[in-house]
């Protein structure tokens, strides 16, 4: 698998733009976190492109992830892959024992607030965000309430960084794509 048949993969069974959009986004936080902790590029891009692509067929647990697991192995895809994809889902029980695990947890729900907080600008530009802003709209219940801000603290301490740091890696890793994600 490499970045092109992993977006052809993300396209076949993704079709609304937003979700596409929160694939690219996790996609850039993973690979932001490799750079920092030296690891394989690809493989941590393509667990973002991926770690959802099932979702607009199978929402429900666990057929989420779960059915997206036996499409990804029957076309070969990697099984640390996999694996990780899997473990995001508590559902699956998958213990997030590896560093791309913890990371692809990490990033999902703050990729998703980030986006949510930038949507509510009046320029919806990632530009005009910044981690205080992220942080006091964390703060506010009714905001983006199916986030789980708990998820995103549990993540940040996963992987070892204070949350305003792993906020922080994370936004910079979406502007960074902010024409790609129309922000």
């Amino acid at each position: 698998m490499n970045r092109q048949l992993a977006l052809e993969l993300l396209h076949e069974y993704v079709q609304s733009e937003s979700l596409r959009k929160h694939a690219y986004a996790v996609e850039a936080a993973m690979r932001a976190y490799c750079h920092l902790f030296g690891e394989d590029e690809e493989l941590w891009a393509e667990t973002g492109l991926l770690h959802d692509f099932d979702y607009e067929r199978w929402p429900d647990p666990p057929d989420h992830t779960q059915k997206g697991a036996e499409i990804l192995r029957a076309r070969g895809v990697d099984e640390e892959v996999v694996e990780a994809i899997l473990s995001h889902a508590e559902w699956n029980d998958i213990p997030r024992d590896t560093p791309l695990k913890r990371t692809l947890f990490a990033v999902d729900e703050l990729c998703g607030f980030i986006t949510a907080v930038a949507y509510v600008r009046p320029s919806r530009c990632l530009a005009e965000v910044d981690v205080k802003s992220i942080r006091k709209k964390m703060k506010d219940k009714a905001f983006a309430r199916a986030v789980r801000r708990e998820d995103i603290t549990e993540g940040a301490a996963l992987l070892g960084v204070e949350l305003d740091e792993h906020i922080g890696i994370c936004l910079a890793a979406l502007q960074g794509i902010s024409a790609e994600l129309g922000l």
